[in-house]
């Protein structure tokens, strides 16, 4: 580890979040960087935010679409423009492969080889040190606000794991609309060893009361999830959560779903939700019948679980009625098959996942001429497609 790289790790154990900005840049100058500026994406991944700071410069908030900070955003790479005594450098700033943001970076000249390598390293701890900070502040969340958040949405947005997760075998993400207005949509996940599960959600009722219902969902799915319990046992559980803590009549439907990394093999539950989708190649694949139980909090048994296998390179599609339910001001209905036909183009054009769904959400929008009239959320699992490392810088 270089000098620089040392230094900015020890000073981040008393480092105030909102000196990430001065600090980061300082020891930047110390690997020949002039200057540096952190953007982070809004909550909607519409525009990149400048986070200011002592010693940076004054920056504009850039939109992602048509710039060259948003290229370097949206196709996870470097991007860089040069001039005499001047190379400006772009990099995705990743968690994992959960895109953060842009840091921008001007340097004299163009780094050699060994350089741009001692660069990357730099940047993948400032990712770190800003997932971190942000777990001790509300600067970043802050930053991240176009608009104010209403109480609903603020809770749903604290309750999502992180968008987007991979390993060398599978790839999530997430998606979620209206991104500062959400309600009762929400999803999760986790991957134990050689499992990974998923849950997409979708509560009865609008703004806080359904927000207030999905909490209580999740919640009980990652306890009966961490307590190791099968899909129908953790069904049973948010079933019994829904009925005692929230009331009568007060229900959710939801998708289940346990995937073998390994093998393929998928299990999942409907709970009165619309149909998981398999897009495989650039075919649109239904699954095997799945007869539906009643939604959460009305079930009276506990419910069956289907099973099938998947095939490499396929990609499970679970979301809520108002991505297919979305509908144009001629009344035209966005419906499975546009669905799998975007995911199937955006696959073919080399888009990651993450930026599949950025892409998606913004066509529902577009589609319903920005105006939702439904929550819309939906979970993409790509599954050994062999573009798992297209999502590293």
């Amino acid at each position: 580890m270089t000098q620089p790289l040392r230094s900015l790790l020890h000073a981040s154990h008393l480092l105030a979040p909102d000196d990430l900005a001065a600090t980061v840049a300082a020891h930047a100058r110390m690997l020949g960087v002039r200057e540096t500026v952190l953007y982070l994406a809004d909550y909607e991944q519409a525009t990149l935010q400048p986070l200011a700071g002592a010693g940076v410069p004054e920056r504009q908030e850039l939109p992602i679409e048509g710039t060259m900070a948003g290229r370097a955003f949206r196709r996870v790479e470097g991007v860089h423009r040069a001039a005499e005594h001047r190379y400006r450098l772009r990099l995705p700033l990743l968690d994992g492969v959960e895109r953060l943001g842009v840091i921008e970076l001007l340097l004299r000249d163009e780094p050699t080889g060994d350089q741009q390598d001692e660069l990357r390293a730099f940047v993948s701890l400032v990712a770190e040190l800003t997932v971190v900070n942000d777990a001790y502040s509300d600067i970043f969340s802050r930053l991240r606000r176009r608009k104010t958040l209403s109480l609903a949405a603020e809770m749903q947005w604290e309750l999502l794991p992180p968008m987007s997760f991979g390993t060398d075998r599978v790839v999530v993400t997430g998606g979620l609309e209206p991104a500062y207005d959400v309600g009762g949509d929400s999803f999760d996940y986790a991957i134990n060893g050689s499992t990974m599960d998923l849950l997409v959600i979708d509560s009865v009722g609008h703004g806080l009361p359904a927000a207030v219902l999905a909490s209580v969902a999740i919640s009980a799915y990652r306890h009966a999830r961490r307590n190791r319990l099968d899909l129908p046992g953790i069904a049973v559980e948010i079933n019994a959560a829904i009925a005692t803590q929230i009331g009568v009549s007060q229900f959710a439907t939801a998708v289940l779903a346990r995937l073998d990394i390994g093998t393929g093999r998928l299990r999942w539950i409907n709970a009165g939700h619309p149909e998981p989708l398999i897009v495989r190649g650039s075919s649109l694949v239904r699954l095997p019948h799945c007869p539906p139980s009643r939604p959460l909090g009305l079930q009276q048994t506990k419910p069956d679980c289907c099973e099938t296998r998947l095939e490499p390179g396929d990609r499970l599609v679970l979301y809520t009625d108002g991505i297919t339910e979305a509908r144009s001001p001629q009344g035209e209905f966005f419906g499975e098959q546009r669905l799998a036909d975007f995911i199937s183009a955006a696959a073919a054009a080399g888009n990651p996942a993450p930026e599949t769904v950025r892409r998606l959400m913004r066509h529902v929008l577009s589609h319903q001429a920005d105006q939702l009239q439904d929550d819309a959320s939906i979970i993409i699992r790509e599954w050994r497609t062999g573009t798992e490392r297209h999502l590293q810088p």
